[in-house]
């Protein structure tokens, strides 16, 4: 049988003369390993930290603050950001250094306010033709004593009430006639700068499907308008004509004597029909 050489153990190196190998301490390859990871996490941070700092342009508000790093990293490794330049840390705050790259202060802008634009000037209204007379307005106070008025291109003709009807005649001697001819000049029922005018009775002028009558106010607001007329001057000194307050555009005129209420025409004949004289009462 071979010689049974036993191993000399190795609790017991001082008995056979062996001893252990302690130039290596064992696990020491793990631990570079490990050192190496740390080192290149480490790097990834403070890489991830500067570019996003480059890419936001802003100071950080806060001074640096101890940041876990990914749970990859061994050993719970901390980072420290670098803290910005004359960033100081408010006591007692508790807002985070990302919020001031989530929503950042807005930068004021040096450019003035702009002016706001001026107002278009108005446009001035058309003038009207030559042709054309424009009336003006220069209304005479009311009076409340007898008035007639007589036709300018009728000069012997006045306004007399006959049978409700507003016409053109030829008022003779009689004190019936004299006294359908004359009326009282009133404040305008609807405008109280222009004229109304009653009759002896008490009735007032108006128009109704556009002719002249003599009719009892009702207190109506239409009635009031029916019987008010604004004077126009565009003829010679002491004659007027007068225009509807409620149809704007429409003047009383004779026509087959008979007293309406017609729209303006651009012809003679038309104002020579329209065109009155106020005078004294004929009563």
């Amino acid at each position: 049988m071979s010689e049974d050489k036993s191993r000399t153990p190795q609790d017991r190196p001082w008995e056979s003369g062996w001893a252990p190998d302690t130039t290596r301490a064992p696990g020491t390859r793990r631990l570079w390993l490990a050192g190496a990871l740390a080192l290149a996490t480490v790097t990834a941070c403070v890489t991830a930290i500067t570019v996003m700092d480059s890419e936001s342009g802003e100071p950080k508000s806060r001074a640096a603050e101890p940041t876990t790093l990914s749970s990859s990293a061994p050993g719970g490794l901390i980072s420290f950001a670098t803290p910005s330049k004359g960033g100081t840390e408010k006591a007692g705050g508790t807002e985070k250094a990302g919020a001031d790259r989530t929503h950042p202060s807005p930068t004021p802008t040096s450019s003035a306010p702009k002016a706001a634009p001026s107002p278009e000037p108005q446009k001035k209204a058309p003038k009207p033709p030559k042709s054309s007379p424009t009336p003006s307005k220069h209304p005479k106070p009311p009076s409340s004593q007898g008035i007639s008025i007589r036709s300018v291109n009728f000069p012997d003709r006045h306004w007399r009430v006959r049978d409700g009807y507003v016409r053109l005649d030829q008022i003779g001697s009689g004190p019936e006639q004299r006294e359908d001819a004359t009326f009282k000049r009133v404040t305008g029922l609807a405008d109280s700068s222009c004229y109304s005018f009653t009759t002896a009775d008490g009735r007032y002028l108006r128009h109704r499907s556009f002719v002249l009558v003599a009719n009892t106010n009702d207190g109506s607001s239409l009635f009031r308008e029916d019987a008010t007329f604004c004077p126009r001057f565009w003829g010679p000194s002491g004659t007027l004509t007068l225009e509807s307050v409620n149809y704007p555009g429409r003047f009383l005129r004779h026509r087959n004597l008979q007293l309406r209420l017609d729209p303006y025409e651009n012809s003679h004949q038309y104002r020579s029909d329209s065109s009155f004289q106020i005078v004294a009462g004929l009563s």
